[in-house]
């Protein structure tokens, strides 16, 4: 099992594909006949694996360097990120300025990772666009600025991602967990860094860095996508092949020492307690990896003993989660519980249920099906293009193995007696380290000094046109939208099911995704606030066919992956499409809701909810729709412990009805299937649903402007501010203006680095790690956000370029090349959202639920060409409030 994401156990799937190498070739397999892997490595050491994937004319690169944290100078663990960080402020030839306008121009989908053993640099592009971003790679390859002025700026944009997390209790958590697993050794820190470390740190030090290990003999360059691979090969060896090879440092030595049982506690934001039993398990290089990760799906299953706790109503959530290293991993069981409950003894039980493990061995049928799994989770990979340049790098920079697919062959090759004899060896209860997260609730909120009024007018830096190198400029000067790839077929089933059936051939996949249009704030009758919440629960219990266990162990035989509710979906090899819509269709339609699970999950859910609506995150929420909309809004209906305790299952029972009905439900099948099977099969298992009573109201009602407001509300486990500001907007999806008004906000907030905001906050001032702005409209209205995070000497300070950009906007119209490029972006993201089946069927459905045409990101790329500079500037003018900002700060109290 493969993962891709640092301390989560996800299962990443190996990819069945034909194999073309340079020196030779092996018989082609006949479906599908969209995939194809030619390797190389070239003179200079730089290995290339070119992956062909159809879905969509998108590609996505994926340099990886062999070198992380673990290579990092003692006394400065957050070295390779800095570097990371540098490697977009510039390289010989190539400016920050020029780098950030060629990302954003091709669609913005741009990024990095850092890792213990690895850094990996990403970009997805439109295919046309692989000789830019191979050239881009290609020169930061070869030498990059460090400069100390951009280093200087860009110190105070990873000390603020380092606040960031280390406001997180979640990552409190792991970084603590490290240092007891790992102590002594690189592991014991991740590769965040830290701020006294980053204030020592000097650009000549991450020029050395550079210098020593980014080198095509440290690196291997992946590419996956709609290419000819003979024709990539062509380009990566004429732009990467003169980079001399370099002598390579010695790397580290790990040498771990024993853990030692210890227990400790963080406090906490988050609403309810979360209990957490780790141990220390074989690392990727261990023979014994594939059997403990075998485990883990095992332990983490819905029929196992661990989420049996929140079946009998005594956690609200349960896992089991697998972060490996290359010498080690961290195995952790993690529960979560409503606060009030004993932490001793839920701890507790999470040991008395890993110890029958260690005593009596895991079920064998728990075994068959983690592994059926793999071969479901093989196929599905196929359906993102980006992800599957995730699971290639993964497999052969952090794995070391020859391609995903040897993943696979390793777990089938798992016996239970392996399962049981890992889980014997390794699951050490007596040397476990216990951690607890416990709340430790909020202030109220408070109206907040310091924010915006009479502050200077603060000289913002201007967007200016930067010219571009020769290779990239032709290529970002189209201007033209893209056909789609894009063909679904529509129709209408008698009881009023929407059915949208978009056939891909790119993996033997089909996946069922459905939407109810709901509103709880609506559809909630007086007294009943929470049945929503406690419905949701609810929907864990089986159908009225199959209890719980025996409905889980029927989606395990055909290694299914489900979820019912107001969005539900299923994913399932095409042979087992007809199974799988029918075991949907029982629980979407017949779930069971037995009062004895009534009776055990209510009062969770009511201490759950007590507890939410005192948390820092809720009441930053809460204050936000408060200060946007009036009294008497549905919006601010609130449910409370006492309104979930009042509830009984009648309640659960006329909601489903009220809400669960086929008139106001779209379903979307895509993959492997044609248009008429797939109606077949969707009619023959949700043909007979049927609505009762007339249609409930889901639109929310019309809200008169928002008045300017400031709240602070604290949070003391937080060293830094969460900042929203918003205002309330009078506009529904639907205008015309919407158009306007959200390629302005692209000029404003769309892209890392090139829009304005990030320029000003991140790139020049280094107030910010990140800042995001959202135009949200719905069928009825709208909101305009700005989010951020910042010390909190620094929030006001951002407040005020927000506002002043903001009005600008206004006053100022956009610059023709400024908005050409902002035009670019959104032109060429087109083919980007088609290279994912399951970003595919989500916009269907989103599209749908706003009453949109199903091909209205085309329909909108036309009309953003056609806009001109005095078109945004009026939106703006029109539309845009800075002067009714609600300002929202969750954290230390902002200066």
């Amino acid at each position: 099992m493969l993962m891709f994401a640092r301390g989560r156990a996800m299962r990443l799937a190996a990819v069945l594909c034909v194999a073309l190498f340079a020196a030779s070739s092996v018989d082609a397999q006949p479906e599908p006949a969209t995939t194809a892997v030619l390797r190389a490595t070239l003179p200079n050491g730089l290995r290339v694996v070119i992956v062909r994937n159809t879905l969509a004319p998108v590609v996505a690169t994926s340099v990886n360097y062999l070198v992380g944290s673990d290579e990092a100078p003692k006394g400065f663990p957050g070295t390779a990120h800095a570097q990371e960080h540098m490697m977009f402020r510039g390289s010989p030839g190539l400016s920050a300025d020029q780098l950030a306008n060629i990302g954003s121009v091709m669609g913005g989908d741009f990024n990095a990772n850092t890792r213990e053993s690895i850094t990996q640099y990403l970009y997805t592009v439109p295919s046309e666009d692989l000789d830019v971003a191979l050239h881009i790679e290609a020169i930061r390859m070869k030498a990059v600025l460090d400069s100390d002025e951009d280093w200087g700026k860009e110190r105070g944009a990873i000390e603020q991602e380092v606040a960031q997390d280390i406001s997180q209790p979640g990552y409190k958590l792991y970084e603590r967990l490290r240092e007891l697993m790992f102590a002594g050794t690189p592991y014991e820190h991740d590769a965040l860094g830290t701020r006294p470390s980053f204030d020592k740190t000097t650009a000549q030090m991450l020029g050395r860095f550079h210098a020593q290990w980014y080198a095509p003999n440290n690196a291997i360059l992946v590419v996956v996508g709609d290419v000819d691979p003979q024709a990539a090969l062509a380009e990566i060896k004429k732009l990467f092949g003169p980079i001399a090879a370099k002598t390579l440092p010695p790397r580290p030595k790990i040498t771990l020492k024993p853990v030692t049982a210890q227990s400790f506690s963080i406090p906490s934001d988050y609403p309810n307690a979360t209990q957490v039993v780790a141990m220390r398990l074989p690392g990727m290089e261990s023979p014994d990896f594939p059997a403990v990760e075998v485990l883990a799906d095992v332990l983490s299953s819905q029929r196992f003993d661990l989420y049996g706790l929140v079946a009998r109503g005594e956690a609200l959530g349960a896992e089991f989660a697998l972060d490996p290293l290359p010498k080690a991993s961290i195995g952790y069981a993690a529960v979560s519980y409503p606060p009030g409950g004993d932490p001793k003894v839920i701890e507790g039980k999470i040991r008395a249920i890993l110890a029958r493990v260690v005593k009596d061995g895991v079920p064998p049928d728990l075994v068959a099906a983690a592994k059926l799994q793999e071969t479901r989770e093989t196929e599905l990979q196929k359906n993102s293009i980006a992800d599957l340049a995730s699971v290639w790098s993964d497999a052969i920079a952090l794995y070391h193995l020859k391609s995903p697919d040897e993943d696979l062959e390793r777990i089938k090759k798992v016996t239970v007696a392996d399962v049981n004899r890992v889980a014997r060896q390794y699951l050490r209860l007596d040397r476990a380290v216990s951690g607890l997260l416990l709340p430790a609730g909020a202030g109220k909120p408070v109206a907040s000094g310091g924010g915006f009024g009479g502050m200077e007018t603060i000289s913002l830096g201007e967007a200016k046109p930067t010219p571009l190198p020769d290779w990239a400029e032709a290529a970002i000067s189209r201007l033209q939208v893209p056909p789609s790839t894009l063909h679904p077929v529509v129709s209408t089933l008698p009881n009023g099911v929407t059915l949208i059936v978009q056939p891909e051939r790119v993996s033997d996949t089909i996946g069922v995704y459905g939407h109810i249009r709901n509103r709880p704030e609506t559809e909630t009758a007086p007294a009943k606030d929470g049945v929503n919440l406690l419905l949701g629960s609810m929907l864990n219990f089986g159908t009225e066919h199959l209890d719980r266990l025996a409905f889980e162990k029927a989606l395990d035989a055909i290694g299914a992956r489900e979820q019912a509710g107001t969005d539900f979906s299923v994913q399932v090899l095409a042979q087992d499409f007809d199974r799988a819509v029918a075991l949907l269709a029982d629980h979407e339609l017949h779930p069971a809701m037995p009062q004895e699970a009534f009776d055990a999950i209510k009062p969770q859910i009511a201490r759950s909810v007590e507890a939410r609506n005192q948390s820092p995150g809720y009441l930053a929420q809460r204050s936000l729709v408060k200060a946007l909309f009036p009294a008497g809004d549905p919006s601010l209906r609130e449910a409370t412990a006492e309104s979930v305790s009042a509830l009984t299952l009648d309640d659960l029972r006329t909601y489903f009805r009220t809400v669960f009905r086929p008139d106001l439900t779209t379903i979307v099948v895509i993959g492997n299937i044609t248009p008429d099977a797939a109606r077949t099969v969707i009619e023959k298992y949700f043909g007979g649903w049927q609505a009762t009573g007339p249609q409930p109201n889901t639109d929310l009602p019309l809200a008169p402007p928002n008045k300017g407001a400031t709240v602070a509300v604290p949070d003391a486990s937080r060293v830094q501010d969460n900042v929203t500001l918003a205002y309330n907007l009078a506009l529904p999806r639907s205008n015309p203006d919407y158009y306007a008004l959200s390629l302005g906000n692209e000029v404003l907030g769309g892209g890392f680095y090139s829009t304005r905001l990030s320029i000003e906050l991140r790139k020049n001032l280094g107030l910010v790690y990140s800042v995001g702005a959202a135009l949200q409209s719905g069928r009825t209205r709208g909101v305009y956000y700005v989010d951020y995070a910042s010390d909190p000497q620094n929030v006001s300070k951002a407040e005020a370029i927000v506002r002043q950009e903001i009005k600008t906007m206004q006053t100022t119209p956009t610059g023709k090349d400024e908005l050409d490029r902002v035009k670019a972006m959104v032109v060429r993201q087109l083919p980007l959202r088609e290279a994912s089946v399951d970003s595919i069927a989500r916009a269907f459905l989103q599209d749908r639920d706003l009453d949109l045409p199903l091909d209205e990101p085309t329909r909108a790329a036309h009309r953003y060409i056609d806009l001109t500079p005095a078109d945004v500037q009026a939106a703006f003018a029109k539309w845009m409030r800075p002067d009714d900002i609600v300002r929202i700060t969750q954290g230390p109290a902002p200066q």
